[in-house]
């Protein structure tokens, strides 16, 4: 039977049919929808993990009493679990371990587009790539069965084309494979230096075994078209580069390390003219050039941004196309949902004129105009942690106009730690947590704070409210972010005490309930002030009423979710709720 998969649900799939037993993962565009697929196989034991790095703990646990494991994340979550990544190349498995890196080239939904095949040769662990989703499917299974071999996590690296694309696919049954049970192994497993020193001579012999072993691995092949042009590929690569060069000679390359130095020799000497197209860093340009093989490649192709056809065939043409000059259309940026309880939060923080430390989420929309409400954005936890840095440098005064923003999930992902942190080296810092009961951005996955497990059966909720308490801060509020008045009252509080305070701004996620009915403009009292339009709701806009001389507001009932907030800001009461009198625009 055949069916039509995304990359994403293919790599479910074929862990599934290898017998795969624990999958673990945070979620991250654009790897989410992998165990979101995998939950649907009651076989598999799944869980939303807190964060990458305990998703690669919790594998390894379950790899190290002979299960066959996944865990999966987006590019910038294996750098949260390279810490265990690394240990888990020295260690080896016993049952199969699939370690899923979604690279994200262009960085639709990222803040970098680093290329995680460094990973695998910095860790010394192989690293497969497919191309379509049927490979994807395919490579899940092999990988298994190369971990096994080789007594070594594999590295599966994805992009941004194969995870959301789709192409048919092959499937077929599981194959049950037994759980071997736990043997103690300290010698394996503890990874003391003496002990790391043997691992390390062994994990160089591993890779020894597996170059040769690439040397024959099928999906390593040669496709003979033409040898005036031979060209050497990888991943979703190798598609654009056949449509763009039909009738060149390929070198596929599927295990991309270690390296087949043989076929690569073999190929380059058969060829009159060699060209590596990969996506991402000169990685297999590199490699091969220290072969002593003469290529070409990232000095025409661009290292930035995500490759495409059109990209690689302007890269190679003699003559470059004149692009033609894109529409005059008014340029729209995103923005939060209609009725984002964050909003409410982000117009104070705007009014209070403060220094913003942010964070990862939905809520770094708050950035963009007309909220302007976020002054840095790192990584996941890093608000917590900049907040308390400036005040290193800058002095507690400077402390009393800085707010540290991030969300539920992401305070239990690395926030706690930058907490503790904060109360430990006592820090006079406000922390403002935007809880809206999900982890909103990726899709409303649950977490800590929902109290719901992965396959939505109930869990234990951890409050971040109690955690607060527990990390010893000294103040601790939760607050209803739609009230604008006890938003501001609350915030002023928090920037006032002396030491750590935690507000705890919580109403969920404008997706997760029901909209109420929409607002309504009384044209009678609008001066066309735009005070509502000032909390950047995509519900409110402006109308030019021909029997008036000036701009009124305008709400799009289509959209709006009747939160109320920009009732709140006009002085002339001529928002509405549903029910008031007054004349209706």
């Amino acid at each position: 039977m055949r069916a039509l998969l995304s990359g994403n649900e293919a790599v479910a799939r074929g862990a599934w049919e290898a017998g795969c037993r624990v999958a673990t993962a945070y979620p991250g565009t654009p790897s989410t929808e992998i165990l979101e697929n995998i939950i649907k196989y009651p076989e598999i034991s799944c869980e939303w993990s807190v964060n990458e790095k305990v998703a690669m703990e919790v594998a390894a646990g379950a790899c190290f009493a002979g299960a066959r494991v996944l865990v999966a994340m987006k590019h910038v979550g294996l750098n949260v679990a390279a810490d265990p990544f690394f240990t888990m190349g020295y260690s080896g498995v016993t049952g199969g371990m699939i370690v899923v890196s979604a690279d994200d080239p262009g960085m639709w939904s990222s803040q970098n587009e680093q290329d995680n095949r460094h990973y695998g040769r910095h860790a010394k662990v192989p690293v497969l790539e497919p191309a379509d989703s049927s490979e994807t499917k395919l490579f899940a299974k092999l990988a298994f069965a190369i971990s096994e071999k080789f007594d070594t996590p594999v590295l599966l690296r994805l992009t941004t084309r194969v995870c959301h694309s789709s192409s048919p696919v092959d499937l077929g049954k599981r194959k049950e494979v037994a759980v071997k049970g736990y043997a103690r192994d300290v010698r394996k497993r503890l990874v003391l230096p003496a002990h790391a020193r043997v691992l390390h001579a062994a994990v160089e012999e591993r890779l020894r075994k597996l170059a040769a072993y690439g040397e024959v691995f099928p999906h390593n092949r040669i496709e003979w078209g033409k040898k005036s042009l031979g060209i050497i590929t990888s991943g979703v690569a190798y598609q654009y580069a056949k449509e763009v060069f039909p009738d060149a000679s390929f070198l596929k390359l599927a295990l991309t390390y270690p390296l087949p130095a043989k076929l690569i020799k073999k190929f380059a000497r058969q060829v009159k003219r060699l060209i590596v197209v990969e996506e991402g860093d000169s990685i297999l340009e590199t490699e091969i050039k220290a072969m002593g093989v003469r290529v070409t490649g990232k000095d025409r192709i661009p290292r930035c941004g995500e490759l495409t056809p059109d990209v690689l065939r302007n890269s190679f043409a003699t003559k470059r196309k004149r692009t033609k000059a894109a529409p005059d259309v008014p340029a729209r940026s995103p923005v939060l949902c209609p009725g984002c309880p964050h909003r409410g939060v982000f117009y104070i923080v705007n009014k209070l004129k403060l220094v913003s430390t942010g964070d990862i989420g939905c809520y770094t929309l708050g950035a963009l105009p007309p909220l302007n409400a976020m002054d840095t954005c790192v990584c996941m936890g890093a608000s917590v942690t900049n907040a308390q840095g400036l005040e290193k440098a800058l002095g507690k005064e400077f402390s009393k106009k800085v707010v540290a923003v991030l969300g539920d999930s992401t305070f239990f992902h690395s926030g706690i730690t930058g907490l503790v942190n904060a109360v430990y080296n006592r820090a006079n810092l406000t922390l403002l947590i935007l809880d809206n009961f999900t982890t909103a951005m990726t899709g409303h996955q649950p977490h800590p704070g929902t109290g719901r497990l992965a396959k939505g059966e109930p869990g234990k909720r951890v409050p971040p409210e109690e955690v607060a308490k527990g990390c010893g801060a000294g103040l601790v509020e939760v607050v209803n972010p739609n009230d604008l008045r006890a938003t501001e009252e609350a915030m002023k509080e928090g920037l006032a005490f002396d030491g750590v305070a935690v507000l705890i701004f919580r109403r969920p996620c404008a997706l997760l309930v029901k909209p109420r009915p929409a607002l309504r403009i009384d044209a009678e009292l609008c001066n066309g002030c735009r005070l509502c339009l000032r909390i950047g709701c995509p519900a409110m806009s402006l109308v030019f009423p021909e029997a008036r001389d000036k701009a009124l507001a305008a709400v799009d009932a289509s959209l709006c979710v009747g939160c109320g907030l920009c009732a709140q800001l006009c002085m002339r009461a001529a928002i509405k709720m549903a029910g008031e009198t007054g004349a209706q625009s």
